[in-house]
């Protein structure tokens, strides 16, 4: 029986917004908040951006002021829009992480910033689980001028989110091959490792309205951390590039077995609509890629004896990271991290390093990836 393939379908991106445009959002119900959505109001300003009276689609900044206990979403209209989280909190948080991502989630933002008193400091907290704080050094100019500095090269950072699929898997491909199998044996030492943090449960903190909200702009499909991918073998190229296998947004990578929901195939990459190309079974409701798919693309293209990456977030000592702490799923955070593999004595088995975020890993294979980091790989990345 023949089965007529479905036309290919696109998760949408959306489009660009108006470079160096900010907004402000909500009300600053607290002195402290005031002076620094001002003070960063100004910054801005001053760097250029050009004030809007009221956010709209083609803003590219949006100053969020939410409550702490009680934040309210933001839902822009399309994922270019950078919106950054403003709070105040009471006292300086003694684990910013957990004190700021759930604010971030209910905001629908891509940072918040927890601003707090005596003396007055701005903690970061990004999607990617990074944290940072800037003091202030009694000058408001050089604080709000490094808070700026934080916040602008995240701002204007280009997403790579949006995945076309193509039911057009071929069946011997369609339960797998031996790339696959390593895939799925390397997201169990993975987890035997201890190397794969539990997702954040963000279903347990939005609305189903909110979540869906979340997954259409930023190309997830739930905050699980870490991926891996092989190159598949043969072909190592195809019309549109590397041809390589990766896991999927969102899931368990410690059960990484069903082609398709679990594990995808990557075809290429179309740079005119920043969206990944993936061949999927005809049969079956695809997940999204990782969204470091662009950053493997790339690695995978310009070096062609690299067989297989790791990204996982935990740290080996002295290795060398990106200057920028980038968002995932950025053409930015690509070039960076390629760049570096580049710069790698071997780039087929480099180690580099996502500043406040984790380490990509090349390899001939998976199995030479993990003989290399054994025993020397922490689960503690460098935060500030």
């Amino acid at each position: 029986m023949t089965t007529t393939p479905s036309p290919p379908t696109v998760a949408p991106a959306g489009p660009g917004v108006t470079d160096q445009t900010f907004a402000r959002h909500g009300a600053a119900d607290n002195a402290r908040l005031g002076w620094f959505v001002d003070g960063l109001a100004a910054a801005l300003a001053a760097a250029g951006y050009e004030p809007r009276d009221a956010p709209g689609p083609d803003v590219q900044v949006v100053l969020h002021t939410v409550d702490l206990d009680r934040p309210r979403p933001y839902r822009r209209r399309h994922a270019p829009t950078f919106v950054v989280a403003i709070a105040a909190v009471p006292v300086r948080p003694e684990d910013r992480l957990r004190a700021g991502y759930p604010v971030l989630v209910r905001a629908l933002a891509n940072v918040v910033v927890l601003v707090s008193d005596d003396p007055p400091a701005a903690h970061f907290v990004t999607l990617e689980q990074g944290t940072t704080t800037i003091e202030h050094d009694r000058d408001d100019g050089a604080f709000f001028a490094r808070v700026f500095e934080q916040l602008a090269p995240l701002a204007s950072s280009r997403l790579v989110i949006a995945n076309e699929f193509r039911p057009d898997l071929e069946p011997a491909l369609r339960d797998g091959d031996e790339q696959t199998r390593q895939i799925e044996r390397a997201g169990a030492r993975l987890d035997a490792l201890h190397l794969l943090p539990n997702p954040f449960p963000i279903e347990e903190l939005l609305s189903a309205r909110d979540l869906r909200h979340v997954k259409l702009l930023y190309g997830i499909g739930g905050l699980s951390y870490g991926n891996l991918s092989a190159r598949r073998q043969p072909p190592a190229d195809s019309g549109n590039g590397p041809e390589y296998w990766m896991s999927a947004s969102g899931v368990d990578k410690a059960h990484l077995r069903e082609v398709g929901r679990d594990v995808l195939l990557v075809r290429g990459y179309d740079p005119g609509r920043d969206a990944m190309i993936l061949a999927v079974p005809p049969d079956v409701t695809p997940n999204r890629v990782s969204v470091d798919a662009i950053e493997h693309w790339m690695i995978y293209r310009e070096h062609p004896a690299v067989g297989a990456i790791v990204h996982v977030h935990a740290w080996i000592d002295g290795t060398t990271a990106t200057e920028i702490a980038y968002p995932c799923g950025t053409l930015e955070l690509a070039d960076a991290v390629a760049g570096l593999v580049r710069q790698a004595p071997d780039p087929s088995r480099a180690v580099v390093g996502q500043r406040r975020h984790g380490l990509t890993i090349t390899g001939c294979d998976l199995d030479d990836v993990f003989e290399r980091i054994d025993g020397r790989i922490v689960p503690q990345v460098p935060m500030d």
